[in-house]
């Protein structure tokens, strides 16, 4: 069976296809995965710049009870895991878990390095550099965010506010969304291209097959078969061993081998054959 012509012929296509959607499969995903992420990123970006907005006005009145009851709500909406503000120097003003409050944040995690890499802090990062994608200690991957809030105009003319105009930052608000619905869209993605390229590798190895076999197989196998009768040998018995071309040139060589012997014979019975005067 490995050495017939259609076993041949057939396998390193499927090898050829398996592997060529295999390689488009997995670069497609990994672009998919990569726009999902952004996608993800943008929306939490959105998220937080809308919490900065909201607790903008609490902040210039000096109300902290209203941020705590914003932090808590946004807090408390399906899919958000934290939303946190802290200060400059890094302690936790606001969050909506309460324990977390006036805990000091370690400016060498995944939210802070980005921007306490070097001696001066950075202000200003890119969307996707703000993200960060970790597992917290309830063992739920999730996406955060961390956006400075900057000093405006009003913030430093605020008559309950210290900061010096010439302040650039004023703290930085750590907004966290779970993965778990990213993680599974993406699984099902795997899971539908995986199902594709099933698909695809059965229909071009069968579609391959069934032209092979009507413009090469189905002809090979008649003059494979008049080869046999010519031979004398019995239909369906090989007569040289090997696959079928190996049969034909067989059969070629054998018939080439006749001919020369008949020429053979017809040269000599024209030797012996006497001359009429």
């Amino acid at each position: 069976m490995l050495k017939c012509l259609p076993f041949k012929s057939i396998v390193p296509v499927a090898i050829a296809v398996t592997g060529f959607v295999a390689v488009a499969c997995i670069v497609l995903y990994n672009f998919l995965k990569a726009d999902s992420i952004s996608d993800a990123v943008r929306h939490e970006t959105s998220l937080a710049d809308t919490v900065v907005k909201s607790t903008q006005h609490a902040m210039l009145s000096n109300d902290p009870e209203t941020i705590r009851q914003i932090i808590a709500d946004i807090g408390s909406q399906p899919g958000i895991v934290h939303v946190r503000i802290f200060n400059k120097q890094g302690k936790i003003s606001y969050s909506s878990d309460r324990s977390e409050v006036n805990r000091i944040v370690d400016k060498q995690e995944a939210g802070c390095i980005g921007c306490h890499r070097g001696a001066t802090p950075i202000t200003a990062l890119g969307r996707m550099d703000q993200a960060r994608q970790f597992t917290n200690h309830d063992g739920v991957p999730v996406i955060a965010i961390t956006a400075p809030i900057y000093n405006e105009s009003a913030c430093a003319t605020a008559i309950c506010h210290v900061h010096a105009a010439g302040q650039k930052v004023l703290g930085t608000l750590d907004i966290g969304l779970s993965a778990i619905p990213l993680r599974d869209s993406l699984m099902v993605m795997r899971w539908r291209m995986t199902v594709f390229s099933v698909m695809v590798l059965f229909l071009t190895v069968g579609g391959v097959a069934a032209m092979l076999r009507r413009s090469l197989f189905l002809p090979l196998k008649n003059l494979l078969e008049c080869a046999r009768q010519q031979s004398g040998t019995v239909s369906g018995t090989s007569f040289g061993g090997g696959n079928e071309l190996d049969l034909l040139l067989d059969h070629l060589r054998q018939q080439e081998q006749r001919l020369r012997s008949a020429e053979t014979e017809l040269a000599q019975c024209k030797e012996h054959q006497p001359h009429n005067p």
